[in-house]
């Protein structure tokens, strides 16, 4: 039955939006801080622009091909793409009716059996939309060119990520419905599916100069922690708003992303300790991610058991999975291959095992329960048919797209620019101003060595005689 407006749900859908909106901003700082000096404002505005490109894609025609075919059936669509009728939102209303997919005409609509407008279900999804390819910067960070970095957005959204999102998130998408697969917020439509492009950009640019060679550390490691921060409380809107309702739901999906995130950072401590011996503030900052990565698309399926583990292993596993960059000879700057596609890759599947009969069956989709709690095989092959099919999808288009932005445009700076800063070639403009910086570092300097010539040595005489 068709749900009446609902004000509560409503509101936090709205309210899990900003936060997720939140996140790339968030996400900016995070890998702000985790690049070079004279790198850190172009992965700003790397990150920025895809608030504002992606935005106005999404009004004109994503929104249309992720879900324009839920709700009142109309206008086609199919388990691949959903179509176009709803292009600029055309049709959706003002959310004021209590049919769904009343239209425009009718008074507004409500999206499927829910009680939250479809107009606002458009706002929490262009978030996750904005997202996805932000994530993305963090493997091709030092050497990309503003310009072919835009043009690269505009285009994988429309090619990769509004596709993959209908197959995924809408009730009509063929790996929903048709492969049964269990992703309650994105675990392959936003982790995998950005991890694979990271993997393929990181392949079409190179490597950056001086790569192994020179010291690529953090510049800033709390504004990494305070980036990893707002990330992760970003991430509750991202998880429990996925419930379009405040609801038992969404409280359950919130505490495991808690745990999850929780337990990851031990892990992935655990095993910095031992290939390292020692702990990072910066591991602990990566753990809580990868753990967030992981719980993203199997936080309605496990209980809060399962949530510990999903975290624990996610954190472990991918601490080792950073390192696959130097064994296989890619570049990918800021660990998004480690972190978001190994990280996507364990959550999804670890849904196969930990996925209880009780929150398997809050899915539509018949899905079944994982291995550990009676439902065999079953569901863990769905789920690795799901993550390979986003994987392999999203690593062949990003390539070939990297590639023709690369050979047209462009995508990579100069030699030239890379060695002196992006920031200055690419924006004209610098993070810090080591003009004032140098001044004020000599004048403490010399404030110092003039205090210290005034004081008394051993034997009761002045260094200034």
């Amino acid at each position: 039955m068709p749900s009446a407006f609902n004000s509560g749900d409503t509101a936090w859908v709205l309210a899990s939006s900003a936060m997720v909106l939140l996140m790339t901003p968030a996400l900016a700082f995070f890998y702000g801080g985790m690049v070079r000096a004279k790198s850190v404002l172009n992965m700003l505005m790397m990150n920025f622009i895809a608030i504002a490109v992606v935005t106005v894609a999404w009004v004109l025609y994503g929104w249309s091909v992720a879900f324009g075919n839920v709700g009142a059936g109309k206008g086609g669509g199919n388990g691949l793409w959903g179509g176009l009728h709803q292009w600029a939102l055309h049709d959706i209303g003002m959310g004021f009716g209590t049919s769904p997919g009343g239209g425009a005409a009718g008074g507004g609509s409500l999206f499927g059996t829910t009680g939250v407008p479809t107009i606002a279900v458009v706002c929490f999804q262009l978030m996750f939309a904005i997202i996805t390819p932000a994530l993305i910067s963090g493997a091709i960070a030092d050497r990309t060119k503003f310009v072919g970095w835009t043009v690269y957005v505009a285009a994988w959204v429309t090619i990769v990520y509004f596709p993959v999102a209908h197959w995924v998130f809408s009730p009509n998408g063929f790996i929903f419905w048709k492969l049964h697969v269990m992703d309650f917020a994105g675990g392959t439509a936003v982790e995998i599916n950005s991890g694979a492009a990271g993997l393929a950009m990181a392949l079409v640019l190179g490597k950056r100069i001086g790569y192994r060679r020179d010291p690529m550390r953090p510049h800033n490691v709390p504004l990494v922690m305070l980036g990893a921060g707002l990330l992760w409380f970003g991430w509750f809107g991202f998880n429990a708003g996925s419930a379009l309702a405040a609801n038992g739901q969404a409280s359950m999906v919130f505490v495991n992303t808690q745990i999850a995130g929780c337990t990851a950072m031990v892990g992935w401590l655990i095993a910095e300790k031992i290939q390292h011996g020692t702990f990072t503030s910066l591991g602990a900052a990566s753990g809580a991610i990868a753990g967030l990565v992981a719980i993203t698309g199997s936080c309605a399926s496990v209980s809060p058991l399962g949530a510990l583990f999903v975290g624990l292993i996610a954190g472990f596993v991918c601490c080792y999975a950073v390192n696959l960059k130097h064994r296989f000879g890619f570049d990918d700057s800021l660990d998004v291959v480690g972190v978001h596609l190994v990280g996507g890759i364990v959550g999804v599947l670890l849904i196969g095992l930990f996925a209880t009969k009780e929150m398997a069956g809050g899915f539509i989709n018949g899905a079944r329960a994982g291995l550990f709690y009676g439902g065999g095989f079953t569901q863990l092959g769905r789920q690795a048919e799901g993550a390979g099919i986003v994987f392999l999808y999203s690593f062949v288009l990003s390539l070939l797209l990297g590639f023709a932005v690369h050979k047209t445009i462009g995508l990579r700076i100069s030699a030239e620019a890379e060695v002196e800063g992006i920031d200055g070639a690419e924006h004209s403009e610098t993070a810090y101003d080591w003009g004032r910086l140098a001044g004020s570092l000599r004048t403490a300097l010399t404030d110092h060595d003039e205090h210290a010539a005034k004081q008394p040595v051993q034997g009761g005489e002045s260094v200034s005689t």
